[in-house]
């Protein structure tokens, strides 16, 4: 009887560590991804982390200027640019959003807020992630994908607006579930730049997480409910084959420190699919909401792969 408990306990375990963590038994075939170029990506992050800031909502103007800079970039790139604009305390902020792919109502989204969490430079918070969705909307323009895909700069996701009706995000989710449009999966680019190959340089919410994953901060992740394993792992799938970059994956509930500490969770709320593409944030990055949250932190190389992940998981998602 002891023994039939305890094989019962164990899978129960098995079970619960699959589907938290959905490990990939087999890498399968590698996928011939156009590179993204890092010089590339380490100008639009100096670009807004040097020349552009402070990008937090007190200084709108910035902000502006944040938002044509993106607009200048996604009309560069072929896309069918629009601006949602809104208002919050008296004043008009904008999310940027370009389209690539044929004009089909399902489609997938993919985002990153611009705005900083106060007058710091905020390279990797998130200034990687809006470098990553400059050169996403390039890569979408020399290969269309099979539906729309929408690619939006989103303003206000840091405090006093995050988990408000004023976050950018949330705005652009709930017009989308205003209008009916179905949303295939959505992707939040939150903090991709900031990688580590020192032992014990990456940290979890609680402590029996570190059995499942790295001790070093080397890898992207990629991070969704406890609900959405299939999804998840068929995201994970498609990013690992675009690059060596090592991709890691959690679906967690949302009382798990950090699960929906960024865009993602304003499309949860509106009932959408949402994934948050990530290096961890503070877990790994001791720059977060700092001063020291500058370019000269920031890998380059291994950012570009995460982009290249993340645009194989939408040509893999739009087919």
């Amino acid at each position: 009887m002891l023994l039939r408990i305890m094989l019962m306990v164990l899978s129960l375990l098995l079970i619960t560590w699959a589907w938290v963590t959905q490990p990939l038994l087999f890498s399968g075939e590698r996928q011939n991804v156009t590179a993204v170029e890092p010089a590339r990506l380490e100008a639009h992050v100096r670009m807004l982390s040097e020349q552009l800031i402070p990008r937090d909502g007190a200084h709108p103007e910035n902000l502006d200027r944040v938002a044509s800079y993106v607009r200048q970039e996604f009309a560069r790139a072929t896309g069918r640019v629009s601006e949602q604009v809104y208002d919050a305390q008296g004043n008009p902020y904008r999310n940027v959003l370009a389209q690539f792919g044929p004009e089909t109502t399902e489609r997938i989204v993919v985002g990153a807020h611009y705005d900083a969490a106060g007058e710091y430079p905020a390279a990797d918070d998130n200034a990687s992630g809006v470098a990553g969705l400059i050169e996403l909307a390039y890569l979408l323009s020399k290969a269309a994908p099979s539906m729309c895909v929408e690619l939006v700069a989103f303003t206000l996701e840091e405090a006093p607006y995050f988990v408000t009706s004023r976050m950018g995000s949330l705005v652009h989710a709930e017009s989308l579930k205003t209008a009916g449009i179905p949303v295939r999966m959505m992707f939040s680019l939150e903090m991709i730049g900031y990688f580590s190959d020192q032992p014990q340089s990456q940290t979890f919410p609680f402590s029996l997480l570190a059995a499942f994953y790295p001790s070093q901060g080397n890898f992207i992740a990629v991070v969704g409910k406890l609900d959405q394993g299939l999804a998840v792992r068929r995201v994970k799938q498609a990013m690992q084959s675009a690059s060596s970059l090592p991709v890691y994956s959690i679906n967690a509930p949302r009382w798990v420190t950090g699960i929906d500490f960024s865009d993602h969770q304003s499309y949860w709320q509106a009932g959408y699919n949402a994934v948050m593409i990530t290096d961890t944030a503070f877990y790994r990055n001791h720059n977060y909401h700092t001063g020291r949250d500058t370019a000269d932190t920031l890998d380059y190389r291994r950012m570009a792969m995460v982009v290249q992940g993340v645009y194989a998981a939408v040509l893999a998602l739009a087919r």
